[in-house]
């Protein structure tokens, strides 16, 4: 199923699959800029309204998991 995605629908499906390994892999291909970026985007899933609260619990997984790689 994954083959038919687009590069960037496949990094997102990635960082938000609650997988930490999946988490992981996507989010070591990003440089330094684009990385602070996702981290606000994610931020943002987590703290404002409008997100579905499955994607707020995904996004919520993948800050986790981005805490534990970057500390």
């Amino acid at each position: 199923m994954t083959e038919n995605l687009d590069p960037i629908q496949l990094f997102w499906d990635n960082l938000l699959s609650r997988n930490p390994a999946r988490i992981k892999s996507a989010f070591s291909t990003l440089d330094e800029d684009s990385k602070q970026a996702v981290i606000e985007h994610l931020k943002k899933m987590i703290s404002e309204t409008g997100w579905h609260p499955e994607q707020v619990k995904s996004a919520r997984a993948a800050l986790e998991t981005i805490k534990k790689i970057e500390s």
